[in-house]
């Protein structure tokens, strides 16, 4: 008896193929973007991964005021007085940044230049898919050497480029050749402002005395001994640079601090609050589907009064009336739902600026919540049908 409901409730869709396609339209559209969503969400927090994680949760960041201060600079020395008199800072080291061309093999293209110490690639936790960081010899007497993010060697030398065949290979840096030594893993965008994969590293000497010189700007990197007085530390770190910047109690910082840790907490809370909404808004899509499915199948019933009066009438119990009813509304919701499922999957590749990535979690809540509308709002309509006198519905017209 239950094959025979279902066929039943098949060909009876079947046969409003346009009233059942119109119904399962909210339903596509709610699941699929649900999908999407939670696809994007999942994406953005794990850019923010990527962007912070090659520091750790007790990095303080230090770096030129972008105000109106056009003489804002940090030097070595800053580095040098934070290290020797802080009392809550465990470490730290220095990065000399800008941009410059970069040419190799008849490829170029203007990418950022980080002059570095010897100790910065173990300080960040960079890993060397092939060769490695320059000695501290180099970085303090103007080595040319270069050290190449994963971005950059793809551009020069190509996709399919093989990392342990460019050690030695040239490369010019505005103009000056330097020797390559080391092709980083792809790091993705870390810091906040920092792209590894997009940049060349070559000596901390080498960039302030050859490649840059005045075009450039000091990053301070330092790192608080605790978590739990990384406030403090920072508070530390900004009456030094102040100190020895000496700048009066009435001046503003020319110099900016930051704790990327407070900077991935926002990211975080704002992409999850971003996610909850469009999510609520895909929900809302989906009850008001099921409200359409709840009215198509009040149609129906109305429609096929004299059928369910002669299906009594053959002796049809009030259950197979109301299995068969709600089995329409659930068949409706479940094939939309499955639709949704494969064009929310489907949009995903196209959303590449948004990094979305798939979800388990996105299909099966999608998919769960559009059989739960379709149980719910069905259900009515098909007790309703079950419970009609079967002479009063034969006499209907």
């Amino acid at each position: 008896m239950n094959s025979e409901l279902l066929s039943m409730a098949f060909h009876a869709l079947i046969a409003n193929k346009t009233r059942s396609a119109l119904s399962m339209l909210g339903i596509i559209i709610g699941v699929s973007t649900v999908i999407a969503v939670v696809g994007i969400g999942l994406g953005a927090q794990k850019q923010v991964s990527d962007q912070f994680k090659n520091l750790s949760v007790t990095t303080l960041m230090a770096f030129p005021s972008r105000g109106g201060n056009a003489s804002s600079k940090l030097e070595q020395g800053d580095l040098d007085k934070v290290l020797s008199e802080a009392s809550l800072i465990e470490k730290g080291t220095a990065m000399y940044r800008g941009n410059g061309d970069v040419s190799a093999e008849g490829n170029s293209g203007s990418y950022t230049v980080m002059g570095t110490p010897a100790n910065f690639f173990d300080y960040s936790n960079l890993d060397f898919i092939a060769g490695e960081p320059f000695s501290p010899s180099q970085a303090d007497n103007r080595g040319r050497v270069v050290v190449l993010g994963y971005a950059v060697a793809a551009e020069l030398f190509g996709e399919g480029f093989d990392p342990a065949s460019l050690l030695g290979e040239t490369v010019a840096v505005a103009g000056k050749k330097m020797d390559v030594i080391g092709v980083l893993e792809s790091n993705g965008r870390s810091a906040g402002f920092l792209s590894y994969d997009d940049s060349v590293f070559i000596p901390y000497s080498t960039a302030e005395k050859v490649i840059l010189g005045d075009r450039g700007s000091v990053t301070l990197f330092f790192n608080a001994y605790t978590v739990e007085e990384l406030t403090l530390a920072q508070e530390e770190l900004t009456q030094l640079l102040r100190a020895n910047h000496r700048l009066k109690a009435s001046q503003e910082d020319d110099f900016s601090v930051r704790d990327p840790g407070s900077m991935v907490a926002s990211a975080e809370a704002t992409g999850a609050a971003l996610t909850f909404l469009l999510t609520a808004v895909s929900a809302i899509v989906l009850l008001v589907s099921g409200i359409g499915i709840m009215n198509v199948m009040f149609v129906t019933v109305a429609e096929r009064t004299k059928e369910i009066g002669v299906l009594k009438a053959i002796g049809a119990k009030q259950k197979d009336i109301l299995t068969q009813f709600l089995l329409e509304a659930v068949m409706l919701s479940t094939l939309g739902g499955l639709i949704g499922v494969v064009l929310g999957n489907g949009v995903i590749p196209f959303l590449k600026d948004y990094q979305a990535m798939y979800s388990v979690q996105a299909i099966v809540l999608g998919f769960s919540f559009s059989v739960f509308v379709g149980i719910f709002f069905g259900f009515y309509p098909a007790f309703k049908a079950s419970r009609l006198d079967p002479v009063d519905a034969l006499r209907s017209e």
